[in-house]
């Protein structure tokens, strides 16, 4: 289970590599928990004026080197440190309010 520091933080520091396990098992299940976590913040409400959950996301293979990430990206990453052959990642998600901004206006006559 994903420990949070407070109900909208996660920050952890997941092995890879465990003893008596299957890596390929761990692995899938991590991007599982991960993936879960997500889905379990964007069902909570929204607060007034707010369009959606967004999340600022630190990826690195230690709590000190951790960098801003992109959240579509966490998978890629996550691939990518495993055919490097790392053994272990820390991740931290932060949930926030999201609002969408201003989408382009259509023209009132294409005609024209």
């Amino acid at each position: 289970m994903l420990q949070t520091d407070s109900k909208d933080t996660v920050k952890k520091t997941f092995q890879l590599h465990i003893e008596g396990k299957n890596n390929e098992r761990v692995l899938e299940a991590t991007k599982h928990e991960i993936r879960q976590y997500i889905k379990r913040e964007r069902r909570k409400s929204l607060p007034e004026g707010v369009d959606y959950w967004d999340f600022d996301c630190k990826f690195g293979s230690n709590a000190q080197t951790a960098s801003a990430v992109h959240l579509a990206s966490i998978t890629a990453l996550i691939d990518a440190l495993v055919a490097e052959g790392g053994d272990g990642f820390h991740l931290e998600l932060i949930s926030k309010p999201g609002v969408r901004g201003p989408g382009a206006a259509p023209d009132a006559d294409p005609a024209a």
